[in-house]
């Protein structure tokens, strides 16, 4: 999985557009090889994004959970007290 491609549901505030076309970018980006398409494929790779990005956003409006949204700023917090850990090595 990419490591750019976060979890996007059940946070407060909730995911933005720019959130899940960027997860979505990064998808097509790894399922296809192609960081930037050339010409003759961008067309088709900027369509998939779109697709994937709606899809995404259908998919996280009609999820439903019993536990309270996590704050963003403390889920940072214990990614980067993750990757200190991990490269203080």
């Amino acid at each position: 999985m990419c490591r750019s491609i976060h979890t996007l549901f059940n946070f407060d505030p909730p995911a933005t557009d720019d959130e899940i076309r960027a997860a979505a970018l990064q998808y097509v980006r790894k399922i296809s090889g192609y960081t930037r398409p050339s010409k003759t494929n961008e067309a088709a790779f900027n369509a998939a994004v779109d697709a994937i990005a709606d899809v995404t956003r259908a998919l996280l409006d009609s999820l439903e959970t019993g536990t309270p949204p996590k704050s963003r700023d403390v889920e940072a917090a214990k990614a980067r007290a993750r990757a200190a850990q991990r490269f203080a090595r």
